[in-house]
């Protein structure tokens, strides 16, 4: 039989907080990574590249 699959780790889409305010930047810069939702009920914040400004930038969690 096969494992059952853990239903607490989900994927999760980052986008950048800066590029959304600046209108001379040509896209938006997003990453895809997973969490714990048990462990982290809350949205996260992680520091990323964003290659349009060139340089690492926060990126917030969206729906």
């Amino acid at each position: 039989m096969a494992k059952k699959k853990n239903v607490a780790r989900q994927v999760i889409h980052l986008e950048c907080t800066e590029s959304r305010n600046i209108e001379d930047v040509p896209g938006v810069s997003r990453y895809t990574t997973m969490k714990n939702k048990k462990n982290t009920p809350g949205r996260i914040e992680l520091k990323k590249y964003n290659k349009f400004l060139r340089r690492h930038t926060i990126h917030r969690e969206v729906k």
